[in-house]
């Protein structure tokens, strides 16, 4: 039997704005230990004795970041492999493309633990018991859910309803059968939920074998297995050490139907079980719920970063650098990062998502990218900006490089602050060392690499009639994206 980890890391957070943005969503936000939800997620499952191999379902433009958050938590080198989508199509495409993968590695009876990889699970012993129990159902052709016992009557999530279940009493008291799934109930419904014992939170966590879920997707929703073959079939793949990865193609893939695998199967087949855990589960889905994570000092008040407080009580307050101060206020959540605050009322913050569809309606870039935006060969951050010009911090890992590129409107000014930079500056090649700079004027191809052992820093002043990021001609790229 294989058990293989399948992470969907699709998810944007949008009501985690403006820590999560679209090119930096919610799995990646770091918590107080200093690892994100993505890392934390992957060395839980990592951590179970029989996964074979952490299957991750991710978009194309998060892979490498995805990449460099697992390779610093991944010390055994256990097997990774990515599916790479290029627009998301919800949870049940995904799953039917990496149950099809699974089968065409495996076999059919492969067993797959599809975890979201932006919650937190505090007990990782009782999830450990969670899972063989699981794994025990799916072998007997089971479709298994986690229930997760509720503490408090919540109305942003989704309820499970469960009896017992004479067949499963052998495997434990905790696997009972599903009766129905109810959506986000009112609190009166919820309290109604909680009192009855019977029903619990819907944890978005499943598993079954890779053969079941198709033979299921088939019956019901026959359509997300055909795109999903046809995706695979016409996808383009890669394979490395210990890796591989697989990138679907958006005429394909784009054809799925945009469907949850709840709606798809879990709400229509007869074969679904739960396993009733408390297991310290959380979707970290408000800033309310962020806010629980952090011991709350004297007044009430969690506190991420530096802050001054003055008479403020019941507030969450969290920020990237800039000392926060606040006087006389309750109730609120204040998040300040380097571009963008948020000050919202702590009862609403569910709210939040509604200023990130604002911020897409109004074309505004801030709820997509952060000021320091990740790229495959490292990052970079706008220091400052105005009509004809733009200074960057650039930083490029060992061994990285840049496109060779073209701009038409801009001409740049490198100065090298940390490391060694190669140039490429049209038909010359040479050296940068601390302290030295270079010109790349307009028109002239170019390429900035690390050849180095330490991050290479430079500080990048572009300057011209246009100095957008869409004025750039990529003719060669390590990384595919020509």
């Amino acid at each position: 039997m294989e058990l293989i980890a399948v992470i969907l890391s699709g998810g944007l957070g949008s009501r985690l704005w403006p820590i999560s943005r679209e090119l930096h969503p919610k799995p990646f936000m770091k918590l107080d230990d200093g690892d994100s939800l993505l890392q934390k997620t992957f060395s839980r499952v990592i951590s179970l004795p029989s996964v074979s191999e952490v299957m991750t379902v991710t978009n194309r433009d998060l892979y490498f970041k995805t990449e460099d958050e697992y390779i610093k938590v991944n010390k055994n080198e256990l097997a990774t492999s990515f599916i790479l989508e290029p627009v998301g199509r919800n949870t049940a495409p995904a799953i039917a493309v990496a149950a099809l993968k699974a089968i065409e590695n495996y076999g059919k009876d492969a067993i797959l633990l599809v975890l979201s990889a932006d919650h937190l699970i505090n007990e990782q012993e009782a999830f450990i018991e969670a899972v063989e129990s699981a794994v025990t159902l799916a072998e007997q052709d089971y479709l298994v859910t986690f229930g997760i016992k509720p503490t408090s009557p919540e109305t942003g999530y989704g309820y499970i309803e469960a009896v017992s279940d004479p067949l499963f009493e052998n495997i434990g008291k905790n696997c009972l059968r599903v009766n129905q799934f109810v959506e986000k109930p009112n609190e009166k419904k919820a309290r109604e939920y909680i009192a009855s014992g019977n029903y619990f939170w819907n944890s978005g966590m499943f598993c079954f074998t890779a053969g079941t879920i198709i033979d299921e997707l088939k019956q019901f929703t026959p359509e997300v297995v055909a795109t999903a073959k046809s995706s695979i079939k016409a996808a383009r793949s890669k394979a490395g050490k210990n890796t591989s990865e697989l990138q679907l193609e958006l005429d394909t893939f784009g054809q799925a139907p945009d469907i949850s695998i709840d709606y798809a199967v879990m709400e229509n087949s007869d074969k679904v079980a739960v396993v009733a855990c408390d297991i310290g589960w959380s979707d970290i889905g408000s800033w309310n719920a962020v806010s629980e994570l952090k011991l709350p000092d004297g007044n009430g008040n969690s506190v991420i970063g530096e802050a001054l407080l003055h008479d403020v009580s019941n507030c969450h307050i969290q920020n990237e650098g800039r000392l926060v101060a606040a006087v006389g206020v309750d109730d609120l959540v204040i998040v300040d990062t380097k571009d963008a605050l948020l000050v919202a009322d702590k009862n609403r913050s569910q709210e939040v998502k509604q200023i990130v569809s604002a911020l897409k309606a109004n074309g505004h870039d801030h709820h997509r990218t952060h000021a320091e935006v990740y790229r495959p060969w490292g990052s970079y951050e706008i220091l400052e900006e105005g009509k004809h010009y733009k200074i960057k911090k650039i930083i490029v890992k060992p061994g990285g490089q840049l496109s060779l590129q073209l701009h038409h409107h801009r001409s740049e000014h490198w100065i090298v602050i940390n490391g060694v930079a190669q140039v490429i500056n049209n038909d010359q090649e040479y050296l940068l060392n601390k302290n030295e700079s270079t010109y790349i004027l307009a028109g002239h191809k170019h390429r900035l690499k690390n050849p180095g052992l330490v991050n290479l820093v430079i500080i990048e002043v572009q300057s011209g009639e246009y100095v957008t990021e869409d004025d750039i001609i990529r003719f060669d790229d390590m990384y595919g994206r020509v």
